[in-house]
Order: structure tokens, then sequence, then C-alpha cells
């Protein structure tokens, strides 16, 4: 292979580099929504995986049953988690087109 071939190709592979790390950054600054208990608790996750908000209905809030609310809550941002990584995924699957490319590992499952 030519230094020129090889240089070729290390250009195309910065350029696609830099796109993958570019729909990264897009699909982190979106977020999902996910809720449990018909809406009781809602959360927001941003396409990085990280929790941005949560809601919690007063109704749902009772001293007495402090576990049913953990349970809505820790139900609610896995559903938050799962869609945002359903989201990294149809991202970096339209960018690769749906080919498995050797090298690039799990980019698209990154928050797996």
């Amino acid at each position: 292979m030519s230094k020129k071939m090889l240089g070729d190709i290390m250009r195309e592979a910065q350029k696609l580099q830099a796109e993958m790390q570019r729909i990264q950054e897009e699909v982190k600054s979106k977020t999902v929504e996910a809720t449990s208990g018909g809406g009781m608790v809602s959360v927001l996750v941003n396409g990085g995986g990280e929790l941005v908000s949560i809601k919690i209905e007063k109704d749902v809030v009772n001293p007495d049953d402090v576990e049913m609310l953990q349970d809505l809550i820790l139900a609610a941002v896995n559903e938050g988690i799962r869609k945002a990584q359903e989201m990294m995924n149809e991202s970096m699957s339209k960018f690769t087109m749906g080919m498995q490319i050797p090298g690039l590992g799990g980019l698209g499952n990154i928050l797996r």
C-alpha cells in the first residue's frame, strides 16, 4: 500500500471519527421521558444516560410505603436509561447505515 493511499485512509478515518463524535454530542443534548405508576413518577434522561430531572406527584408520597415510591423511581429511571440507549443506538445505526464496522466495537452501545 502506498503512503498516499494510507494517508487517504487515515484522513477518511479521522472524518468518520469526527462525525461519530458530532452525532454522539448531538444525541447527548437530547432527552427522553419515562414514567411509572401511571405517570406518578416521571424522569428525563439525556442521550448520555444522565438523569436530568425527576418529578413525583404528591399523591404517590406515602410515608408508610416508602418502598413503593422507591420502586416507582427505579422503574422510571431504568426505562429512561433504556430509551436513551435506544436513541443512541438508532443515531449510530443511521450513521453506519446498519453495518457492523470492524474496529468500531460497540460505539452504538456506549451506554451499556
